[in-house]
């Protein structure tokens, strides 16, 4: 049992580890593939549409050679969720052409308390004064290192809305459609990855000449941008895996509230690399959006044990009587509930 918890833990800690990883890894990568001063590749949902299409390929490369399982799932949730997630994409996109810097990362911060409060209302989930004192703590530390001028208007502000909810509402699918379905991280992957870079290649090019007023068609590609793109798709296979494995090992806040230390690892790197300007107000935000994850951590941990402790309360407080109905409810299952059993397996 002990070495299952050990295994359970460098488990998690590895799939943070590849996530934070590829995360900061990708965007080093894009910020020299799109910047004007590296490879001025500045059509954003079309290499998100190539970075699907990788993912894709190798979910397919996988399923073939028998290294995954594929399990069905109805093709109106891959669709539905293909759409939502594609809205999210693509309103980022709209939101940071629109909107200032500084409200686009207020937008993004705005996704851990959207997060909470939607998994309130969809699974009725609660969380202890502790958890909600760590989102604050982070919210508050990412905000100061991040956010300087704010900036909004009427279009900015809807499509930075529409983006939130999407990207809030995507990220609980993830875990929920594992749960539904019990079906593994890699394979939902590789079932949503080919709708995404479908609809992504398809409608890409037009969203990104909206952006910038350029078409990909006129883009003059070199070794270098080809080498940053290949690089680029590589990063986002394993940083794709990585967010479904967390999320479905963790939930939804959790993703986001410690997602924040990919943040910290931009600005640290982009102060290494690229001699970005990293100011006092910039460490002491970093400071204490660290502290927060560390409580938020701890909080986490001691709601599990609390938890735990109270379910051995639960079973002795039952009386004989419930005990012998659910021993019965066990024994003789519903026929509903055998049907739904095999509809998952």
């Amino acid at each position: 049992m002990e070495n299952e918890k050990k295994l359970s833990s460098v488990s998690d800690v590895g799939a943070w580890a590849m996530n934070v990883i590829s995360s900061v890894g990708i965007i080093m990568a894009n910020k020299q593939l799109m910047s004007p001063n590296g490879y001025a590749f500045s059509f954003a949902t079309t290499l998100t549409g190539f970075h699907f299409a990788v993912t894709a390929l190798v979910g397919l490369v996988s399923n073939a050679t028998g290294y995954s399982m594929s399990k069905h799932v109805p093709i109106w949730e891959l669709l539905w969720f293909s759409v939502v997630a594609n809205m999210s994409i693509t309103g980022m996109n709209l939101s940071l052409m629109l909107n200032s810097v500084g409200f686009y990362q207020i937008s993004k911060l705005s996704m851990i308390p959207v997060v909470c409060v939607m998994e309130w209302i969809l699974h009725n989930k609660h969380y202890s004064r502790e958890v909600k004192i760590a989102v604050v703590v982070v919210v508050i530390g990412v905000g100061v290192c991040t956010v300087t001028d704010v900036k909004v208007n009427a279009k900015g502000f809807l499509c930075a809305s529409v983006a939130v909810v999407s990207t809030s509402l995507q990220q609980i699918s993830i875990g929920s459609l594992q749960k539904k379905y019990s079906i593994g991280s890699f394979e939902l992957l590789s079932k949503t990855a080919p709708i995404q870079a479908l609809s992504l290649l398809l409608f890409g090019p037009f969203i990104d000449y909206f952006l910038n007023g350029k078409l990909i068609s006129h883009y003059k590609m070199s070794a270098g941008a080809v080498m940053f793109i290949l690089l680029s798709c590589s990063l986002a296979v394993f940083c794709n895996v990585s967010q479904y494995l967390c999320i479905g090992r963790f939930s939804a806040v959790s993703f986001q509230v410690l997602g924040h230390m990919k943040t910290v690892c931009v600005l640290t790197l982009g102060w290494l690399l690229f001699d970005s300007e990293l100011t006092l107000k910039n460490i002491m935000g970093m400071t204490l959006a660290v502290v927060g994850m560390i409580i938020y951590s701890w909080a986490v941990e001691v709601e599990k044990q609390s938890n735990a402790k109270a379910l051995p309360h639960m079973k002795n407080s039952l009386t004989e009587e419930e005990i012998r109905l659910l021993k019965e409810g066990v024994e003789n299952p519903p026929v509903k509930d055998v049907e739904l059993v095999e509809s998952k397996v």
